[in-house]
């Protein structure tokens, strides 16, 4: 008994010592935000800020770079792509979930297996394709190439799967076309892994840096990432703003993950693993 105590104490232990490393970074980011020149530049480190109220540094970001615009890009571009890809992940899963035709299985299988082939391996391909129908360095560029996802169509399939045939039965003798039955009665009860999917969609869309970096030229159509990236180099050696700027940029997606963890966990587990 005692050992078994000695255990679960260590577990725990472990535990928060890993949770304590991880929140540090985030942590001490945010908290440099609200320091003045004094406490940030002092010889001994300061853990906690004199003023939590002091947005000097949070105005000056605000003010010194176009973050305002670059924000107003990142909600354009993760309302797109979410909305888009959603409707393409819906239609996708339910045909493979419950049309029969023809090599639906290997079909699944092989566009499975390329979840194995990394995104870095496509950018020479979309970077061509979207320059030659003249994208570049505009908005859509950033979401037009996420429109489909494997790994979402994957989960949703996986849920469908999970409901039973004689629904889908009873609602066709009903007089329900696929249409109807799936958009009435699949959609509200997948409502679970369709949360996870537009969570995961959307903080994806607004981390994007990769695809960004290399499409879009001009600062109008900057995104948070990107825009963040141009402000560090444009800062120069003023860290406090650099970190101000870190700060409103990684809040947004810090704020809606803490309020939306427990349906990403569920959905995925619903979805992924019963399928």
């Amino acid at each position: 008994m005692k050992k078994d105590k000695t255990k679960k104490i260590l577990i725990y232990f472990f535990l928060v010592l890993g949770a304590l490393i991880m929140i540090f970074p985030f942590y001490w980011m945010v908290a440099s935000s609200f320091k003045t020149n004094e406490e940030f530049f002092s010889a001994r480190p300061v853990w906690i800020p004199g003023n939590w109220f002091n947005f000097d540094n949070f105005t000056r970001a605000l003010t010194q770079s176009n973050l305002g615009r670059y924000f107003l890009n990142s909600l354009i571009v993760t309302f797109s792509s979410v909305v888009v890809t959603t409707v393409v992940t819906i239609l996708g899963a339910f045909g493979f979930s419950r049309l029969r035709f023809p090599g639906r299985t290997v079909i699944f299988a092989v566009l499975v297996a390329f979840m194995m082939v990394p995104f870095e391996m496509l950018v020479i391909t979309n970077y061509m394709t979207v320059s030659r129908i003249g994208l570049i360095d505009t908005l859509p560029v950033l979401v037009i190439p996420f429109t489909t996802s494997i790994f979402y169509t994957y989960i949703l399939k996986g849920f469908f799967d999970t409901l039973p045939d004689s629904l889908y039965y009873s609602a066709r003798i009903d007089g329900a076309s696929n249409w109807k039955y799936l958009w009435r009665v699949m959609v509200p009860i997948a409502k679970p892994s369709l949360v996870t999917i537009i969570l995961l969609n959307a903080i994806a869309s607004w981390n994007s840096f990769l695809w960004t970096s290399l499409v879009i030229n001009s600062d109008k159509n900057r995104t948070v990432p990107f825009g963040l990236f141009a402000f560090v180099s444009e800062a120069g050696s003023d860290q406090k703003l650099q970190l101000a700027a870190a700060t409103l940029s990684v809040l947004p997606m810090i704020i809606l993950f803490l309020f939306a963890r427990r349906y990403i966990v569920n959905g995925v587990a619903r979805g992924g693993l019963k399928g």
